[in-house]
């Protein structure tokens, strides 16, 4: 199990690739991950709060949906993991862990 404290130990030591949705996992030692950025979220979140705590009716605010996901890439597990990667793929990635 891989957790954002832990490692991901048992996967690398059968071999197992792994690909997550959210940073924190890869940067904790998982191989790829491809979602939305949490932060972001968080930040979008706020502002819904605030127009609410500022009088807006819930039910008026629009419905949003995130429209910018990452790709981020751990060469390092990769190495461990005795993958090679293709360049076109690092080349897509927003972020690579080297």
């Amino acid at each position: 199990m891989l957790t954002k404290h832990g490692s991901s130990t048992s996967r690398q030591k059968h071999r197992i690739p792994a690909m997550y949705g959210v940073r924190e996992l890869v940067e904790a030692g998982g191989l790829m991950g491809y979602g939305v950025n949490l932060p972001e979220m968080y930040r979008r979140g706020a502002f819904f709060v605030d127009r609410i705590l500022k009088g807006a009716k819930p039910g008026n605010l629009p419905v949003e949906q995130p429209t910018r996901f990452e790709l981020i890439i751990n060469l390092k597990t990769a190495k461990t993991l005795g993958l090679t990667l293709p360049p076109s793929l690092l080349q897509r990635a927003d972020q690579v862990i080297e």
